[in-house]
Parts: structure tokens; C-alpha cells; sequence
């Protein structure tokens, strides 16, 4: 059994988060249009938490570090600041922020409540309209301090750009450890900034392709335990999983349907693949594809409504889009080279690839009709992208040349906003989850 503070829920007053201050007001001039294409930076000055100890510079970190990992937020050195901010609930000097360029301030205080709850507060202001933009408050154990780090960037990633945020967010990966001629891979989670590294499993057993469901703490996988592959489903709360069933052939990339009530996979027989769902409730398979080739890879749009998948039907792997009941099948890829592990976008917009072209490997996305095209990564060995819960940054895997194993990269829609995901052993196959509720 899995035991882990990490998935205790955050108490906020009220529910889940108390706001004590209205919207922006109209007159507001802090906004990040991100759907310009390459969006220039916005300044923004993350002052150190007040606190009586060290988790107020610390939670004010995560939010700086959030902040900027996402491309569009540049904070400012703390040690440009002239303000010493000594109570965060009263108006800041606004010239010596806008004096440094600052067009964005966020304040805030920790403090710790009689029933040993953390209290986090956080103000964000606009320095050159001279007001205040948002302001919230949380409750919640102090183990829990870095989540509500992740909260109140999200916060304040919303209010500026409009659109939510995917800080509060997990992934899970294969942790790969050992020589590479007997490399162990088990599944661990991590928060998308790679801390809070644990462990799911810890077997000898391969296990292969990860996700997330939409609708529950819970993960769908590939193992060969027993060298009988089989789709396990692992609840993560409790650590209880079961097999989603036992099949005549070897099942390949699990995936959840957008509802949460379905797994659509390929299952292998007879030296072809096709696509099967699985209905989570009743246990019966519906199959999808009926071909001679290998269909695999399928994912669902947010809508449930078509499905993405891979297939060598025409000679070489290329990505396919057919309704969710199988019909009209149609080949959306016509580029250079092979297609292969497609992932329809959250907000619906888009599907993620990987390209085999020239001897590289490349990650990039597409228009679910297959226009639009663009590379946003290539190198010796990229494979496997994963969405953020707001579609905006993708997280995939990359072997370089030479290199011992493999490791996680996050990459935006532009191209230009590349990063090192860093756990602590080679890691693959990552997951991203959902915002956390």
C-alpha cells in the first residue's frame, strides 16, 4: 500500500480557495496574450513570503521557478529590489517597482495557525495601473507547502494570461536504473517540477506506458509480469490495482477514455495489432480497427468524440484519425519519414507526434486534419510527448548519443522554451496528469 501525505487534500477556507479580492478591474494593464506565437517574457518581481521561518522565501521560490519554467514570466532579481515589503496587505510603493521594471508584484505571508495548519496568503498587483489584481488564502498541513506553491502560481498564471495554469499538476514516468543490458524500469510520480520523486512499483518486472486517468487518482500501465504482458490499473491512493483483463495476445499503449469509463489499447494477434476498447464497468471489448497492419497508439480527442492512432497500413507508421466507433479512418500525416505516438491536445486544438525524418527523431504537433505542421524539438532520440493540462507545454522523453539512458525534457507550443526535467535515475514515458483537485 502506497502511503503518502502528497495525496492529502489542501483545506482551504471555504472550500478549496478563499478569494478576498475581486478580478482585475478593467483598467488593468498586466495581460499576456499567448496566443501571439513567441510571447516576449513578462517582468515579474516574487517577493519573499513573510514568515518566522524558512517556508516563506521557500514557497515564494516555487512560484518564481514555476513561474518562469513557463516562458511566459521573467522574475526579477531579488536583489533589484528597493521596497522591503513588511506587511504584504498594504499598498506597495509602486514607483520603486516600476522603477525596475517590474510590471507585475507579488506579495505574501505564511503563518501558522493554533491547529498547526500553514495559512498562505498572496497578493498580486499591478505596478504600472497602481492596484491590486487578485489576492487569495489557503489552509493546509505543513507538509503540503509546496502544492499550495504550485496553487498560487496558477493563480496568478490565470489572472494574467487568462488561461488556467498546469503547476498543481503530476507526472508519472518509468524510472529506468541499472546497467543498460539489464536496466530496471518500475513507475514513480513526481510533481511536473520534478520534485516529490516516489516510487509505484519496485519489481523486476518491465513496465511500459503509462497514463493518467482524467477522472480519478488512478493510472493505467503495461507490464510483463510473470512474462505474461497484461494492462494493470493502479489506484494511487491506496495502491490497489487489478488487471484490466487477460487477453490472447500482448496489449500495447493503454489509454484512458476522456470520461474516465473506458481503455482503448492494441491488442496484438496473429502478428497484427488492432484497437479494442474496454468498458471498465462491464469488462466487454469493443473492437475499433480490423486490419492486417499494426494500429496502435490510439488517443482519445477531449471530447470523446474521434480517436488519433498509429498505423503502418500504408507502408510505414503514420498517424490516423477515426470516429470513436471506428468508422471513417483517415490518414492525416503526409510528411517526410514515419509518424508514430500521437496525443490529442487537452483544449482539442492539436495532436503531438513523434517524426522519424533524416535520421532524427523529432517532436512535434499538428492540426487534427494534418495541417499545420510544425517541429518543435529533433535530436539523436526524442519520443513519446505528453501534454500539460492546459495543452500549452509538452513533456517527452530524449536519449541523447552516447548518453547512459534516458531523460525528461518539457518543451512550449513555440519551440523556444526547452527544460531539463531532472529526477533522480533515467527516467521515460512520461504521463501528465490532470490539475489536481
Amino acid at each position: 500500500m502506497i502511503k503518502s501525505s502528497f495525496f492529502r487534500a489542501v483545506m482551504v477556507a471555504a472550500g478549496m480557495l478563499t478569494a478576498f479580492v475581486a478580478a482585475t478591474p478593467a483598467s488593468a494593464e498586466v495581460v499576456i496574450n499567448i496566443n501571439k506565437g513567441n510571447v516576449q517574457p513578462l517582468p515579474i518581481a516574487v517577493t519573499d513570503f513573510l514568515s518566522n521561518n524558512e517556508l516563506g522565501p521557500q514557497i515564494s521560490q516555487v512560484i518564481a521557478a514555476d513561474l518562469q519554467r513557463s516562458g511566459l514570466f521573467a522574475p526579477i532579481n531579488k536583489q533589484a529590489f528597493i521596497e522591503k515589503i513588511s506587511d504584504p496587505g498594504k499598498t506597495p510603493r509602486f514607483e520603486d517597482w516600476k522603477v525596475i521594471n517590474a510590471q507585475a508584484l507579488v506579495t505574501g505571508r505564511v503563518t501558522r495557525e493554533g491547529d498547526g495548519r500553514l495559512r498562505a496568503e498572496f497578493r498580486l498587483w499591478d505596478t504600472y495601473a497602481g492596484q491590486q489584481m487578485t489576492g487569495q488564502q489557503f489552509f493546509t498541513q505543513p507538509e503540503n507547502w509546496r502544492r499550495v506553491a504550485h496553487i498560487i502560481a496558477d493563480a496568478i498564471y490565470k489572472q494574467i494570461t487568462g488561461e488556467n495554469g498546469y503547476f498543481d499538476s503530476r507526472v508519472v514516468f518509468v524510472s529506468e536504473s541499472g546497467p543498460k543490458n539489464a536496466r530496471q524500469r518500475n513507475l514513480a510520480i513526481m510533481d511536473q517540477d520534478g520534485f516529490n520523486v516516489r516510487m509505484l512499483t519496485n519489481t523486476k518486472d518491465i513496465v511500459l506506458t503509462p497514463r493518467f486517468s482524467p477522472s480519478r487518482q488512478e493510472v493505467t500501465y503495461m507490464s510483463f509480469e510473470g512474462n505474461q504482458p497484461r494492462v494493470y490499473l493502479l489506484q494511487l491512493e491506496t495502491g490497489q490495482r487489478e488487471v484490466v483483463g487477460n487477453f490472447p495476445g500482448m496489449t500495447f499503449s493503454p489509454r484512458f477514455s476522456p470520461d474516465g469509463q473506458k481503455v482503448i489499447m492494441s491488442l496484438q494477434q496473429e502478428g497484427n495489432s488492432n484497437i479494442y476498447t474496454m468498458d471498465l464497468r462491464s469488462r466487454t471489448t469493443t473492437r475499433l480497427t480490423s486490419t492486417s497492419a499494426i494500429d496502435t497508439s490510439p488517443s482519445y480527442a477531449p471530447d470523446g468524440g474521434r480517436i488519433a492512432f498509429e498505423s503502418d497500413r500504408g507502408g510505414r507508421p503514420q498517424i490516423y484519425v477515426m470516429n470513436a466507433d471506428g468508422s471513417g479512418q483517415t490518414r492525416i500525416s503526409f510528411g517526410d519519414g514515419s509518424y508514430s505516438t500521437p496525443v490529442w491536445s487537452p483544449r482539442g486544438d492539436l495532436i503531438a507526434f513523434t517524426k522519424q525524418s533524416g535520421g532524427k527523431f523529432s517532436i512535434g504537433v499538428m492540426k487534427p486534419d494534418g495541417s499545420g505542421e510544425r517541429i518543435l524539438t529533433s535530436g539523436f532520440h526524442n519520443e513519446g510527448p505528453t501534454w500539460a493540462p492546459n495543452g500549452r507545454v509538452l513533456m517527452f522523453f530524449r536519449q541523447a548519443a552516447g548518453a547512459g539512458g534516458p531523460q525528461l525534457y518539457s518543451i512550449d507550443l513555440t519551440g523556444y522554451n526547452e527544460l531539463q526535467v531532472k529526477t533522480p535515475s533515467y527516467a521515460s514515458d512520461p504521463a501528465w496528469s490532470p490539475l489536481l483537485e
